[in-house]
């Protein structure tokens, strides 16, 4: 059997079917209250960038729940935290401002999308109020919303995500192990060992 490439939206939409009306109707551009309660309680989004020629790129941010500040009704801002300082996906707003992200909230299995147009802001007023141990972000992306709504929980359901007897967390090497393997550093793997270790979560918000 050969490879049967879909190629255009009609043959697309053949093989799927047409989306019920409730999701397409389901779509916003304003953040409603319930908006803002998910996001107050939201540790944890996935952004979703690409580059002037297509190139994507999708970066996790985290922080306590509600790290994503509502900033009025069509706009939030995610504070940038320390890190390995690749800035991916902030190299990506620059050259093409449309994000996509998705809000999670721990044990749910619905989630929240906003797609919109970002910018980078290396201060402002509201910075104050992101600040976390002591530790305000040095950039924070600011996203107008363009369109915002609700995502089914199916693929949490099929993936059990959030069910604990299904994790495998040993099911591959450690951090420093991976790192040793893969990316062949330099430092040994003892180096490797004792920088991933228990001081790794103590440095959160300290830049290394």
């Amino acid at each position: 059997m050969t490879t049967q490439e879909i190629t255009s939206p009609e043959e697309l939409r053949d093989l799927l079917g047409a989306p019920m009306p409730r999701a397409l109707a389901k779509e916003r551009r304003t953040l409603h209250q319930r908006d803002r309660d998910w996001l107050a309680a939201s540790p944890f989004c996935l952004v979703a960038t690409a580059d002037a020629d297509g190139a994507c790129d999708v970066s996790p941010k985290g922080d306590p729940p509600g790290f994503a500040l509502v900033l009025d009704d069509t706009t939030v801002a995610i504070p940038e935290r320390p890190g390995n300082r690749r800035a991916d996906g902030y190299r990506n707003i620059l050259a093409n401002p449309h994000v996509g992200l998705i809000f999670l909230i721990p044990g749910r299995t619905d989630t929240l999308r906003i797609n919109g147009r970002a910018r980078l802001v290396r201060d402002a007023p509201w910075f104050d109020r992101m600040e976390v141990e002591g530790h305000r972000p040095v950039l924070a992306v600011e996203v107008t919303v363009e369109q915002i709504f609700y995502h089914c929980a199916k693929a949490f359901l099929r993936s059990e995500l959030w069910r604990p007897e299904t994790w495998q967390p040993d099911a591959l090497p450690s951090r420093a192990r991976l790192v040793k393997e893969v990316e062949a550093p330099a430092e040994s793997l003892a180096d490797l060992e004792r920088y991933y270790g228990p001081d790794y979560a103590r440095k959160l918000y300290v830049d290394r």
